[in-house]
């Protein structure tokens, strides 16, 4: 699924009403292959730093994880087409579990990446609705969105 310019503003948006507190995001990706997701996610990014970790492959998650410890985003955003961390993919749980035990909530804009263990979830991949896993919303320390469905 390709996204378009306009996909993340429904997820930044419910993520800034759900958390106030976030302003600083974090994405793990192959920055090249996936330039437009994150040219799109900036786009939409509003006021929030979005400070981007490059891996080329599930090795460099390890290095990945060491970097947002150190950093502390406010949340970790999935690219749902990224080749490396995407939406269902090994380094996504990886990514989504390591960084819930921080305190640290992943959001999506996919039914998948809900389900995988995303806290927020909302965009082409969910048609529209607003979604949460409320059981890592609980690990991470967030609270789970007004109106969302539950996964």
């Amino acid at each position: 699924m390709t996204l378009a310019a306009g996909d993340y503003d429904a997820v930044i948006g419910a993520m800034k009403k759900a958390w106030p507190q976030v302003g600083t995001v974090a994405v793990v990706c192959d920055a090249n292959g996936s330039k437009a997701a994150l040219s799109a996610l900036t786009a939409a990014a509003g006021g929030l730093k979005v400070m981007v970790v490059d891996v080329k492959g599930p090795q460099d998650m390890g290095k990945a994880i060491g970097t947002l410890t150190g950093r502390k985003p406010d949340a970790v955003i999935l690219l749902s087409g990224d080749k490396v961390a995407g939406d269902g993919s090994s380094a996504a749980s990886f990514l989504i579990q390591r960084m819930a035990a921080l305190k640290v909530p992943a959001v999506a804009t996919t039914e998948a990446g809900v389900k995988q263990g995303a806290a927020l979830g909302i965009g082409p991949g969910t048609g529209g609705k607003l979604m949460s896993n409320a059981k890592v919303a609980a690990v991470a320390g967030v609270a789970v969105p007004a109106g969302a469905t539950a996964i």
